[in-house]
């Protein structure tokens, strides 16, 4: 039928995050998001908008995606902390050892491509790694550490956690994978039982 789309937008809104995610920002072409989504250009354009327009919109699915799943990681934050930011950290392990998925974080190598992004995007991303920071800043408030204490296990845990996903793409194993949390989480664990003795 003339004017009605034959396709499904989630799934290729999908498809095109998978495409960005696997190969990042600037190796991803028109033509490749063509080959992933099954539409071809016009559709692409007309659809699903131009090349940054459905990077920002990928990013965004990705962000809301993953964003609920450590939204409940984290919410028993106020009555133990240390499990939330194990359950934290579980998210991204299981997202990383999923054979579906690609490797890394769309939202880390965002990142590291912020030089070669435009400015609009380059926004989208910095704003989607400051939303993990306000997020774990906010639960670690509930767990009861001071302003100072929160902010930087915030900064540190996300900084951990994006590093996670460019260790995994770089091989590193799960065993060294949970390895790099042991530390994060034993330096929490000793930060909070000296902020029950104080």
């Amino acid at each position: 039928m003339a004017g009605k789309k034959q396709f499904d937008m989630d799934t290729a809104l999908d498809a095109a995050m998978i495409q960005f995610w696997r190969a990042g920002y600037a190796d991803t072409s028109v033509d490749d998001l063509s080959r992933a989504t099954g539409l071809n250009r016009s559709s692409i354009y007309s659809s699903l908008g131009a090349k940054d327009t459905l990077f920002r919109r990928c990013l965004d699915r990705y962000a809301a995606r993953y964003g609920e799943k450590y939204d409940a990681a984290l919410s028993c934050a106020a009555s133990e902390p240390l499990a939330a930011v194990r359950a934290f950290f579980d998210v991204t392990l299981e997202r990383i050892a999923d054979p579906e998925l690609p490797d890394g974080c769309l939202i880390a190598q965002s990142a590291m491509a912020i030089p070669v992004l435009s400015p609009a995007v380059a926004a989208h991303a910095k704003e989607a790694l400051g939303l993990q920071r306000v997020r774990l800043r906010t639960a670690l408030k509930a767990g009861r550490l001071t302003d100072e204490d929160a902010d930087a296990f915030a900064e540190h845990v996300a900084a951990v956690n994006q590093s996670l996903a460019v260790m995994s793409r770089a091989g590193a194993s799960h065993a060294q994978l949970l390895a790099i949390v042991g530390v994060t989480v034993d330096a929490l664990s000793q930060t909070l039982r000296a902020a029950g003795q104080a």
